[in-house]
């Protein structure tokens, strides 16, 4: 079966210039098929501060009203993704830049409000696979921004973790997928200010642990929960590391158990 890398790129990384040059380099260099997913929250919340509209997250996901929506899809599908594939391109890789709209690659259902109401938000339902595998058979480069839409003419905010984690298993019945979520730090941190503190691996009955105790937290939560999911679907590897080891095995893994003692 043929390879397939799935990164997702986040934190503070799209959103430096020099962080980001050098993992568009690195992303180049990957052999076989791949796919680069995107997030940008920083810019949108630095945009929406500008404007003076409240930005909310709640366990690292963004409360989207209706002026929130018009600021991601600004900033997500705009500046940011066509950023990358100018950048692409001159590493003469040929990208194209997606939102689930373009094409209708990710279909998705507004949230229904529960217990939290996350305004324009959307659960994926479906991925495109067999569009996404065409642009892969002709060479082009998926870069996907974190938008989808309801097929109703809505467009609808959307987790990137989520997005790479629902293309991954989506393209997992016809490549041997690779997934990696990258940003600033070196892994899965027991503590945040420590970098050398990296988790190795992780599983569920281990991420239930330190989510209990505190230890994973805020933005890492949703990570992990994609990853886990990324695994039991078929995904053949996660890893979430720095963005300067996207080529690499350092990082933490995921893994569906492990044996806690030698954890």
């Amino acid at each position: 079966m043929e390879t397939l890398t799935i990164v997702k790129a986040g934190g503070k990384i799209v959103e430096d210039d020099n962080a980001l040059n050098s993992l568009l380099a690195d992303f180049t260099l990957i052999e076989g098929y791949k796919i680069l997913v995107h997030g940008g929250g920083r810019s949108a919340t630095k945009l929406s501060e500008q404007l003076g509209i409240e930005s909310r997250m709640i366990d690292g996901r963004r409360i989207t009203d209706a002026e929130m929506l018009k600021i991601v899809t600004m900033v997500y599908a705009g500046w940011v993704n066509k950023t990358i594939v100018a950048r692409l391109q001159a590493q003469h890789v040929n990208a194209v830049g997606l939102t689930g709209a373009d094409m209708n690659v990710i279909r998705a259902v507004k949230r229904p409000v529960e217990t939290i109401d996350y305004g324009f938000v959307g659960d994926v339902k479906e991925v495109n696979a067999s569009l996404l595998t065409m642009l892969l058979k002709q060479h082009v480069v998926p870069v996907l921004s974190p938008l989808t839409h309801d097929g109703k003419g809505l467009l609808l905010n959307t987790n990137a973790d989520t997005i790479a984690f629902e293309t991954a298993k989506a393209l997992s019945k016809a490549f041997d997928v690779t997934l990696i979520y990258c940003f600033e730090k070196s892994g899965v941190l027991r503590n945040e200010q420590d970098e050398t503190s990296v988790i190795p691996c992780i599983d569920k009955a281990l991420f239930q642990r330190y989510k209990t105790e505190g230890v994973i937290r805020g933005g890492m939560i949703p990570k992990l929960e994609n990853a886990i999911l990324a695994i039991d679907a078929g995904v053949k590897k996660v890893l979430i590391t720095n963005a300067s080891e996207i080529n690499g095995n350092k990082g933490t893994l995921i893994r569906q158990n492990i044996n806690l003692l030698a954890e």
